[in-house]
């Protein structure tokens, strides 16, 4: 693919992104994000077959942004710790860090949008949107599993149900910024999950 033909794609996928937050995706048509995106309807359609289409690099583009700033944070907290509790509780202060450092307030979640109208989309995107939060599922339950072995729970947990929390956390802190029009809402129910799990796991309650 040319630089001009990814930048178009960008530019299509970076004003669908805004849109279909803003709208959601049924009240989106391919008009809107062609005006917005600047471009010609048939522009849209050298690059996407349909909305479908562009719907399932949306998801997939949006995806790899969340799990590529998931890696950066994690290999940040890894370099500062070797204790896998550290390192977690470490990554979920950055994390927090970094939603509430945002210039503009978080603009929403597409997993949710396209969750709440997942039979305006094909199958695929839903499909893609649930392999996404397994993803983060497995993400957060992989280090909590590490860190019971060290550190038994203090009360019984289901790690899963633990390492989903994140998600729930993250995605109703969102709501949270967009009620209240300010990302500290976001870094703070984060910050709420981090210390829950510092209860359950540490042996000491003042650590």
């Amino acid at each position: 693919m040319s630089n001009r033909s990814h930048a178009t794609q960008e530019r299509i996928l970076a004003a669908a992104e805004t849109l279909i937050l803003g709208r959601g995706f049924s009240s989106t048509g391919i008009d809107e994000i062609v005006d917005a995106a600047a471009i010609t309807k048939s522009g849209f359609f050298y690059h996407y077959a349909d909305k479908n289409e562009m719907a399932r690099a949306l998801v997939k583009r949006y995806l790899e942004k969340d799990n590529q700033v998931f890696t950066d944070l994690f290999a940040r907290a890894d370099s500062l710790s070797e204790d896998p509790l550290q390192q977690l509780l470490i990554f979920l202060h950055l994390f927090a860090e970094t939603m509430t450092r945002m210039e503009m307030t978080h603009p929403g979640c597409l997993v949710v949008t396209f969750t709440y109208e997942r039979y305006q989309a094909d199958e695929q995107v839903a499909d893609m949107v649930r392999q996404g939060v397994l993803t983060w599922r497995q993400l957060i339950a992989q280090r909590l599993a590490t860190i019971a072995e060290i550190y038994p729970p203090r009360l019984e947990v289901d790690l899963e149900e633990l390492a989903d929390m994140f998600t729930t956390v993250v995605e109703g802190g969102i709501l949270l910024t967009r009620v209240f029009d300010h990302n500290k809402h976001l870094g703070r129910q984060v910050l709420l999950y981090r210390n829950f799990l510092r209860m359950i796991f540490s042996p000491d309650p003042s650590r």
